[in-house]
């Protein structure tokens, strides 16, 4: 089977824009099994309630839930055991940097298939405070108004 050309989105964390202030992206590989491979292709993986943290110099993924393969019988995995994500070792002090000194966050953002391969989406984020959250409510739904007033505009003209 020819291997698969371009990026193709697996999970999105929604929740993850509503709640913090994304600064920076990292593209990361994943430690995964066969089964569970199998079952991000199938779309079954929830990244909604996940973080990344950095020990002794790895990063891993926690809260990551992958669902499992309905034929893999003795071959699955725990659905929720900690994954280790692939980062090069300048990205990862580059981060743990981030994180000790301005109280930043690492999380999940998106997970997509590229080129065949599991790809995360790593967010360096600082956290949004209830104001922060409001205001960015407010100019979606101002945006949205304005959007809408332009469409009713051009179907008149």
């Amino acid at each position: 089977m020819p291997r698969q050309k371009g990026i193709k989105p697996v999970a999105q964390n929604r929740k993850a824009y509503h709640d913090y202030f994304v600064e920076e992206k990292f593209e990361c590989g994943l430690v995964l099994s066969g089964t569970e491979v199998k079952s991000i292709r199938k779309g079954q993986v929830s990244l909604k309630e996940s973080w990344a943290h950095i020990l002794k110099g790895e990063v891993w993924v926690e809260g990551m839930h992958i669902s499992p393969y309905e034929q893999g019988n003795i071959f699955n995995r725990d659905p929720m055991r900690p994954k280790k994500l692939l980062l090069h070792r300048s990205e990862i002090r580059k981060m743990d940097a981030q994180v000790m000194r301005q109280g930043y966050t690492l999380v999940p953002v998106g997970l997509y298939l590229k080129d065949g391969r599991v790809k995360l989406e790593l967010g360096l984020c600082k956290g949004k405070q209830l104001h922060d959250k409001r205001d960015a409510m407010a100019k979606r739904d101002s945006d949205r108004d304005i959007q809408r007033a332009l469409r009713t505009r051009q179907k008149g003209d």
